[in-house]
């Protein structure tokens, strides 16, 4: 199948922008049915806007808390904040406690 330039119109800031012959390829290729609504920069815009930030996919770093392991006695971190009364583990020993299923 021969592709051809297209120009179509943005839905979001109504500017006419080009779905060029490759980029028509690389939908086809995975498996996209419908044209572009938006423009590349519109496009790129609502990404950020749904991921919250400017980075698509972007995860913030996990925040760690230090510990200290309640069955060897190793300092460690965790991703959750330790209480009081309640035993902690390194990596370590909580595969050993916990085995994977």
């Amino acid at each position: 199948m021969s592709f051809q330039d297209k120009s179509i119109q943005c839905s979001d800031c109504g500017a006419t922008f080009t779905f060029s012959a490759e980029e028509q390829e690389l939908f086809q290729s995975r498996g996209y049915t419908n044209e572009p609504k938006r423009c590349p920069s519109c496009r790129q815009a609502r990404k950020a806007e749904r991921s919250g930030n400017g980075d698509y996919g972007y995860r913030p770093q996990r925040q760690m808390f230090p510990a200290v392991c309640a069955q060897c006695g190793k300092e460690t971190e965790v991703p959750f904040e330790p209480r009081e009364g309640r035993p902690v583990y390194c990596s370590d020993c909580y595969r050993k406690i916990r085995p994977s299923r």
